[in-house]
């Protein structure tokens, strides 16, 4: 077998992966991991399913590649949002603004099934591991700034405690549209320090 990090790059190569890509995002959002097989991007994207394994090296390097681009879609905007944050009550309020939006579509989903596949897959888990690190690890180094004052593990586990629950807020969203998350959002608020830091 070919080793697919020596194959060349072209722009169409490229294009055409990129499609296979953009096509497994969109089943997965639809029907979930069950949804997203060789004939069925094959077929929405219009093109041989023989593609795929040239391009990825079957499904499983497809699934890989679709779950590194959703991860990408639902971490890094909520990151992003926290980070343009003025303070820590502006990104709460960001996130009570952000939940609505996006319940039970596009991020919430894809947020769901990659917890399924990262649950079922330890190569999938390990590229959420990563990314959902790299996410904490920004915003506890924007907290340390905002907060010269705490110790590193201070910013840490406020970061942890944080990430988990917006990700449990927004799976409960996803399931319950009617969830109190003003109210959520006030509590935590109360648990913010005091405007002086």
């Amino acid at each position: 077998m070919t080793n697919l990090a020596d194959r060349p790059n072209s722009a169409r190569g490229d294009r055409r992966r990129e499609q296979l890509v953009e096509t497994g995002i969109a089943l997965l959002d639809e029907q979930g991991w069950p949804g997203v097989t060789t004939r069925a991007v094959a077929e929405r994207a219009g093109t041989n399913p023989g593609l795929i394994h040239y391009h990825f090296g079957g499904l499983p390097g497809l699934h890989a590649a679709i779950f590194r681009r959703a991860t990408d879609l639902v971490v890094n905007p909520l990151v992003e949002e926290f980070l343009g944050a003025d303070d820590e009550r502006a990104a709460l309020a960001a996130l009570a603004d952000l939940l609505p939006r996006t319940a039970g579509e596009g991020p919430t989903r894809l947020a769901a099934e990659l917890i399924v596949g990262a649950t079922r897959d330890p190569a999938l888990g390990a590229v959420l591991r990563d990314e959902l690190r790299q996410a904490r690890e920004r915003i506890a180094d924007r907290l340390g700034r905002s907060h010269p004052d705490w110790p590193p593990a201070r910013s840490i586990g406020i970061t942890t405690l944080v990430v988990a629950a917006i990700d449990g807020l927004m799976l409960h969203y996803m399931i319950d549209g009617e969830l109190p998350v003003a109210e959520v959002l006030a509590v935590a608020e109360q648990l913010l320090p005091g405007e002086d830091g």
